[in-house]
């Protein structure tokens, strides 16, 4: 049965990496519904988060197929019970109907919305949270003029990776041989990160 997963990548940071990794989801027909890359929490190791719906199944032969790429050191699939995770929307809505309209005030309060940028024409508000949240939030604020949204890719993090960054050095730390090259010292330690 298809469900939601996250997809948490650790990497060397190489150019066209990401071309590979996207084809990998393009050969197997599986659409991306969000894609964040940001530096880890280790010098030169990045973190791709992607989120998907798919079988489990499927999924399983996925990150097998994204670990055989040299770069790659690491990859898990999560369901959204293992791990931390939030998005961040923006929301420009006109300057003049917040002023007039003290409801909106209220539903922005209420909503924990922040103002980033208040001009005479505009307003732009920012809130993170789940993507029901931030999609609610969307819905009110249309009937009063919402010029424009944007939401950002997700941002996650495993529950169970409890120590995750000093293994990522020691591996890195490791002279390059078998071990490298199969990510067998991460594997040994899978049943730590899948808790």
């Amino acid at each position: 049965m298809k469900q939601e997963y996250t997809i948490t990548i650790y990497t060397e940071n190489q150019v066209g990496l990401l071309a590979r990794i996207a084809m990998i989801f393009t050969r197997r027909k599986i659409n991306i519904e969000s894609m964040n890359s940001s530096p880890s929490e280790v010098e030169d190791i990045f973190r791709f988060t992607i989120v998907v719906h798919e079988t489990e199944e499927l999924l399983r032969k996925l990150v097998r197929q994204i670990e055989k790429q040299v770069e790659v050191l690491k990859a898990y699939f999560n369901t959204n019970d293992e791990i931390v995770w939030q998005e961040l929307a923006l929301y420009k809505v006109p300057t003049d109907i917040i002023a007039e309209k003290v409801v909106v005030e209220r539903l922005l309060r209420t909503y924990g919305a922040r103002a980033v940028l208040i001009r005479n024409d505009y307003t732009v508000f920012e809130v993170s949270g789940h993507r029901e949240e931030t999609d609610k939030l969307l819905e009110v604020l249309e009937p009063f003029g919402l010029i424009e949204f944007v939401r950002s890719a997700r941002v996650a993090i495993i529950k169970g990776s409890h120590d995750f960054h000093e293994r990522l050095r020691e591996f890195e730390a490791a002279e390059p041989g078998e071990s490298v090259s199969t990510n067998a010292f991460l594997d040994q330690q899978e049943a730590v990160f899948s808790m």
